[in-house]
């Protein structure tokens, strides 16, 4: 058969178009995938380039075709799932700061859902915590530029911006009449993302808020902290709110704590793309009793923990279900200094278990409410609440199917009430807080991790007792 014949500008496309999995690592031993639907590519990239060459030509104003171009590209990957994105060289270089350096902003966890930018968890401690932003808020303009139909990218670069800088968002709420505006100042985004704490003596707390580089240096520096206090009797890892992050530091955590056997695996279309990341034993068993807390916002690779501590029946895990988002992305970089985020495999817990658009059930179901002890005695009981509905990965338009039930579409959304938030910065007249007071402070207020300390107490008291 006769190949199509092309104009110059379409053999450069059609080239450039070719090219593109030879640049891609993964899939430089795969080249028959293309070459299996070469006659297919040829009469669509001929339309391709004939629309672009009539643009080029016959649009009101000059394009700029290399624009166009990364556009359609841009299109191409928005067609799979809400994961897989093109980043030009400078969108590339921020996506590395967020895992390896310092960079500024409001410190929020972002996705698309139904064309509008929406919270899919705040970071703690950072300026959109402190301003009381909320996992499933949807940003609706940023400064005066609507959201709707903004790449994540573009979004990213005008949420950043210089220390001491300001941007204002405006915000919709479920169960709010109007749009909210709020004007945040801007802020280095840290990047330790463990903080440790004494519940009670012998009970310790570790929070993970998400996977960074360092993230299992500086826990494993905080358990260590821990025990040289004294024994441990129980511990609660707290990974709400937490979004994700290296699957590396996931593995690792993991690793701590179980001694073999499977912690996370990936199965996806190519042999390459299917990984089992095991256990090490490396004599540092740890043997008491520990409780994990997720909720809503326990994304990704903190889905990876809970699952593979659940499965080896090391923690058990209390909260609300999690969001739900069990596929890998691979981040290629291109020879222009761009990169492709491409969505390459499912996560699997050691139990054969899909994370995919079901995420994690927790042991013992607690709902995600937070209280404020100063609101205790104003709460009108007879007046119903209106508990907003929570943004998961299921809810993610062209979300992938779990990959094992074919049903989950027809499952009724899960409602929860709104989520823990220990470190709400307390009002300016307040005064400052100790540790030791500040702990008590939360376990009033957070229900939660009040339970997973009376659990691990609980557990405490039925050692050494005959069993029959």
């Amino acid at each position: 058969m006769k190949k199509p014949k092309f104009s110059a500008l379409r053999k450069i496309l059609f080239l450039a178009a070719i090219a593109v999995p030879v640049l891609i690592f993964a899939f430089r031993e795969q080249p028959t995938i293309v070459d299996a639907k070469t006659q297919d590519a040829y009469k669509n990239l001929e339309t391709f380039s004939n629309v672009l060459s009539i643009v080029e030509k016959n649009y009101v104003e000059e394009i700029d075709v290399s624009e166009a171009i990364s556009g359609a590209i841009k299109g191409m990957l928005a067609t799979l799932d809400p994961h897989s994105s093109f980043m030009k060289p400078d969108d590339f270089k921020e996506l590395k700061m967020e895992t390896t350096g310092a960079f500024t902003g409001i410190g929020i966890e972002i996705t698309m859902k139904d064309s509008v930018l929406t919270i899919v968890s705040p970071i703690e401690g950072t300026p959109g915590s402190k301003m009381g932003l909320k996992a499933g808020d949807k940003i609706i303009k940023i400064g005066d530029e609507p959201t709707k139909d903004m790449t994540l990218m573009e979004a990213v670069k005008r949420l950043r911006g210089p220390k001491g800088s300001e941007v204002t968002i405006s915000i919709h709420r479920e169960g709010w009449s109007e749009l909210k505006e709020m004007t945040i100042v801007r802020d280095v985004i840290p990047l330790h993302s463990v903080k440790a704490r004494v519940l009670e003596p012998g009970f310790a707390y570790l929070r993970i808020s998400s996977f960074q580089a360092q993230t299992t240096k500086d826990f494993k520096q905080a358990l260590e902290e821990h025990l040289k206090k004294g024994a441990i009797q129980g511990l609660v890892l707290d990974l709400r709110n937490n979004p994700g992050g290296l699957l590396d530091q996931a593995v690792e955590i993991s690793d701590i704590f179980v001694d073999d056997g499977v912690i996370v695996s990936t199965k996806g279309r190519l042999e390459n793309q299917s990984m089992v990341f095991k256990a090490h034993n490396e004599g540092n068993s740890y043997g008491f009793p520990i409780v994990v807390l997720v909720n809503e916002g326990s994304a990704s690779a903190s889905e990876i923990v809970a699952g593979a501590l659940q499965d080896h029946k090391r923690a058990v895990i209390l909260g609300a279900q999690t969001f739900g988002k069990g596929s890998v992305q691979t981040v290629i970089p291109m020879n222009d200094g761009s990169g492709l985020r491409l969505t390459t495999a499912r996560y699997y817990t050691p139990g054969g278990r899909s994370i995919q658009a079901k995420g994690i059930t927790p042991d013992i179901m607690v709902a995600s409410i937070f209280t404020d002890a100063k609101d205790e005695e104003s709460k009108d009981e007879k007046k119903p609440k209106k508990q907003p509905q929570y943004l998961r990965e299921k809810d993610l338009k062209k979300h992938l199917m779990n990959g094992e039930e074919k049903s989950d579409k027809k499952q009724p959304d899960e409602v929860a009430p709104p989520p823990v938030d220990e470190n709400k910065a307390p009002a300016e007249e307040e005064p400052a807080m100790d540790e030791e007071t500040k702990t008590k402070d939360m376990l009033e207020r957070d229900q939660q991790l009040r339970t997973g300390l009376m659990l691990l107490k609980g557990l405490g008291c039925f050692k050494g007792m005959p069993t029959k």
